[in-house]
């Protein structure tokens, strides 16, 4: 078994600001990028909660509210009010499980299916200009950088079930 890492020290409490965390970049980061995406969406006549599902519908991540729910990490009640919204929009419909009655699938109407199909190259377009003047290695390393942050958060958090 390989030995722990070495603990990290490259913040010092003492000298601590808040803007130079890289959690905080990140944070402001994520939230430019999701008011640009909301800007361009918008174009589409969709909504943050409305774009979303329509995705992970014509992506099969998901075609019930529970499993919509679950993949965007909100309540289903939420999710119910979203799915009411997008189907009063003609965007999907509910369709009754022939196998279990008291299940619903969802599924995208054409014109919920043009919509969507529309959804990656928004989000490809919004990552491209925030990546503007980056090389394919700078964009390959950051990408790694990031996956090391999230398997360090990942231990972390599994270090501390176990100690529970």
């Amino acid at each position: 078994m390989p030995p722990p890492p070495k603990p990290c020290t490259l913040y010092d409490g003492r000298r601590y600001e808040m803007c130079d965390s890289v959690g905080y970049q990140l944070v402001g980061l994520v939230a430019q990028m999701r008011r640009e995406v909301d800007r361009r969406m918008a174009e589409l006549d969709l909504t943050d909660a409305q774009w979303k599902p329509l995705w992970l519908l014509k992506t099969g991540r998901g075609d019930t509210a529970n499993e919509l729910a679950r993949a965007m990490d909100v309540d289903a009640g939420a999710v119910t009010r979203m799915i009411d919204r997008l189907e009063s929009k003609a965007l999907l419909e509910r369709v009754r499980s022939d196998a279990d009655r008291r299940v619903v699938h969802l599924r995208l109407t054409p014109a919920g299916d043009a919509v969507a199909k529309k959804v990656p190259f928004v989000l490809a377009a919004v990552n491209n200009d925030f990546l503007r003047g980056f090389g394919e290695a700078e964009w390959k390393q950051l990408r790694r950088l990031l996956g090391r942050m999230v398997d360090n958060g990942i231990a972390l958090q599994r270090s501390e079930e176990h100690a529970a």
